[in-house]
């Protein structure tokens, strides 16, 4: 049973059947957000994403990047990302129509932040998760 729905268009909604959560800033001991330290972030999560999924194909919608109009002890500029990492894994019907027997499912796993840790629904999902490009990003199975 899926956790929510989410309608990308009036042809295709999409299932999260599983949500995954973390502190951004979680595994930060020390420092300070920069962009280096963001993008090593980004790169773990997406790593993390990859090797719980490895059949499934893996999208991260670039987060928002927020300057703190501060810089480092070492001059670099500080900047934050939402306080939520997530990483979803959305299933859908099939992508060709001629598909269309029951046995054939479309998959994408999506890579994104928000600032809340509530699952996205189509009230609160960020903008850039509720108009994913499924049929481009996606891959179909059969089950």
């Amino acid at each position: 049973m899926p956790l929510t729905y989410l309608t990308l268009s009036p042809r295709r909604g999409i299932a999260l059947m599983e949500l995954r959560l973390h502190s951004t800033y979680g595994g930060l001991i020390e420092g300070a957000s920069t962009a280096a330290v963001n993008d090593r972030i980004i790169a773990g999560l997406l790593r993390t994403a990859r090797e719980a999924y490895p059949e499934l194909p893996v999208h991260l919608i670039p987060p928002e990047r927020t300057a703190r109009g501060r810089d480092t002890r070492r001059g670099e500029p500080i900047e934050d990302l939402p306080p939520v990492a997530c990483i979803g894994e959305f299933d859908s019907k099939e992508l060709d129509p001629a598909h269309d027997d029951g046995w054939h499912f479309s998959a994408l796993v999506v890579v994104w932040f928000q600032h809340t840790p509530d699952p996205p629904t189509n009230d609160n999902a960020p903008a850039a998760l509720r108009d994913l490009a499924w049929e481009e990003l996606a891959e179909e199975f059969e089950s």
